[in-house]
């Protein structure tokens, strides 16, 4: 799959409702690589986490070329196809967010989520007019450079509480139209709230899971097609360090760190 078309057609193949693709999302290229190690079919990146790790908070604060440099990192890390969160696009305007996707193109990414959550303070969703401009730049843009680039449609009515399955629903239609292949719906892991979104929405349906969620068999009973653990994975590792860093000047013991990747284990699988 050396091949930048090859993986994204593959990429695409992988959104199967019942035999859902599992994402441990990475933030750099070491975690990139242990995802990989562990038998991905895929990486997808965290936006969180890569913003965390490079001085960043999330929320769109972070600078489009440095989260164009870090998915090209963990594209060269692995030999996997890389998906990338790209949070609203790092654009105020269509044309802008389509610069960023001919970015992440050339990038090698071959899968993007694009939210509709605003962070500038106003209302807690785009318009759907307006999120539907940005998602038709997307597919241009991605059309434009010959990459049959996956767009995974991020609706955060649930995770900012401002809507439920109708209003989903009816967002969901929209963003398709405007050219989007999936739908992202984090905020919910209710069974069947999952079940009326995948009988309503014609395209696979992603969840985010993580502690207190159905286990992914029980996700693939109710259609779900991807699965993704979110910045889950990178604010574990943050508790480590913040455990670890605790417990070294309170007790001035190390037992956090006790079941830490081997430093020979990490070092070889990063010379690849």
């Amino acid at each position: 799959m050396n091949d930048h078309h090859t993986r994204a057609l593959h990429f695409r193949s992988l959104h199967v409702p019942g035999e859902p693709l599992i994402l441990v999302n990475a933030w750099d290229a070491a975690s990139a690589r242990i995802v990989a190690a562990a038998g991905a079919r895929a990486v997808a990146t965290t936006s969180a986490g890569v913003a965390w790790s490079l001085g960043a908070p999330d929320g769109d604060a972070l600078g489009r070329d440095a989260a164009i440099d870090l998915v090209g990192r963990v594209v060269a890390a692995v030999p996997l196809p890389v998906t990338a969160d790209i949070e609203s696009g790092y654009g105020h305007t269509p044309d802008e967010v389509a610069t960023t996707v001919r970015a992440v193109v050339a990038a090698g990414a071959v899968g993007v989520n694009v939210e509709d959550a605003r962070h500038d303070g106003g209302t807690p969703l785009r318009a759907v007019d307006e999120q539907c401009a940005r998602l038709s730049a997307v597919r241009k843009a991605a059309d434009h450079a010959g990459v049959p680039l996956y767009v995974n449609a991020r609706i955060d009515t649930f995770l900012r509480g401002v809507g439920g399955v109708e209003e989903t629903v009816s967002r969901a239609h929209a963003y398709l139209a405007a050219g989007a292949d999936g739908v992202f719906v984090p905020g919910t892991v209710d069974p069947a709230t999952l079940a009326a979104l995948v009988a309503a929405i014609p395209a696979p349906l992603n969840v985010l899971a993580g502690p207190g969620a159905p286990p992914v068999p029980e996700l693939a009973c109710l259609g779900v097609a991807r699965v993704s653990l979110g910045s889950a994975v990178a604010e574990a590792a943050y508790g480590v360090a913040r455990r670890a860093a605790e417990e070294a000047f309170g007790a001035g013991t190390y037992d956090a760190l006790a079941s830490a990747f081997d430093y020979g284990a990490l070092n070889a699988l990063m010379r690849g």
